[in-house]
């Protein structure tokens, strides 16, 4: 019985991250509201109007980020066919070479030699007809999707304490704490994919998360 073939691997529909940006980014915006609440005076009407505007902001933002996170995919793929033209129509070597250079992260295309480019080139000058624009596809529309609902869940661990605690400051010091473990995790995600010191990470990310949200608050945010 001869061997399956193997499968390819598919494909993540958010890198790691776009995952813990779009948290990262629920989360300070979710926090720009419950830490603007004056919990020592704060009433349970006050209470209900931070979690319609935490929980609303969030759902508005949650879209507009996966509207601009289809725009830019679309953007990038357009300058990849762009680039695949501009190789087309080069003159010479050269040129095809700076072609190349210009769409590729800086260390990687200082660190090809020229064989390496030829190899590049040939693969690109072999794929057939390019479709006059990019195409919106199905994995566009769920990367979107899963922009959206990261961040719209990160508002509600750090709003759910405002729904068990009928004292705010009890609240409000849970929900602290939460966002404090959440901006740690983040920044360990963060330095995990870096392999960067990952607790050293976390620890910045949480110092981080603490001042932009202070700048959010004071700039009425």
């Amino acid at each position: 019985m001869s061997a399956s073939p193997q499968a390819t691997p598919r494909k993540r529909l958010l890198d790691p991250i776009d995952r813990t940006s779009e948290v990262l980014f629920g989360l300070i915006m979710a926090l720009s509201f419950t830490c603007s609440l004056g919990a020592a005076e704060a009433g349970r009407e006050d209470v209900r109007v931070m979690l319609v505007g935490a929980i609303g902001c969030n759902l508005a933002w949650g879209l507009i980020d996966g509207v601009i996170f289809v725009m830019t995919s679309l953007t990038e793929r357009a300058r990849g066919l762009a680039t695949v033209r501009d190789l087309r129509k080069a003159a010479s070597p050269e040129a095809a070479k700076r072609v190349l250079a210009d769409s590729l992260p800086p260390l990687v295309a200082t660190s090809l030699d020229d064989a390496a480019y030829s190899r590049l080139q040939g693969s690109l000058l072999a794929l057939g007809e390019l479709p006059p624009t990019p195409r919106l596809r199905k994995d566009d529309l769920l990367a979107a999707l899963g922009v959206f609902l990261l961040v719209v869940l990160a508002t509600f661990p750090v709003v759910i304490p405002f729904l068990f605690f009928d004292d705010a400051v009890t609240a409000l010091r849970v929900s602290n704490g939460i966002a404090l473990v959440m901006l740690f995790c983040a920044g360990y995600s963060l330095g995990r994919v870096a392999r960067s010191r990952p607790i050293r990470t976390g620890l910045a990310m949480t110092g981080i998360g603490v001042v932009l949200v202070a700048i959010t608050i004071a700039l009425g945010g």
